[in-house]
């Protein structure tokens, strides 16, 4: 009979055949498939982070609505001009750059 040579001392049974399975490149691959796995969750994670941002950007943030564009140039016209608010009491509506320069020219006499 033909006996194969055993790497192993008599008594020690590790229940594999050593020669054929190494523990070490097992290992070491298991820990860069999770490793990897890992990189490949996070990449992830931000490339839909910043997709995200982009589409809120592009559809709340970026586009300016025609009735506030008018209440804007609206407000700026009030900001800027002069009128009769009650002539009865005597009040009246000035530019707001006007009325800084009064209220400066007031505040250091």
């Amino acid at each position: 009979m033909n006996e194969e040579k055993n790497d192993l001392t008599p008594g020690q049974n590790p229940g594999y055949e050593k020669r054929d399975f190494n523990t070490k490149i097992v290992f070491g691959l298991g820990v860069a498939a999770v490793l990897l796995i890992t990189f490949f969750v996070i990449m992830l994670n931000e490339y839909f982070v910043i997709a995200r941002e982009k589409q809120v950007y592009e559809s709340v943030l970026k586009p300016e609505s025609k009735e506030l564009h008018e209440l804007r140039a609206y407000e700026d016209e009030i900001l800027k001009s002069y009128a009769e608010v009650d002539p009865d009491q005597g009040i009246y509506q000035i530019p707001i750059e006007r009325a800084m320069e009064l209220v400066a020219k007031e505040g250091s006499q």
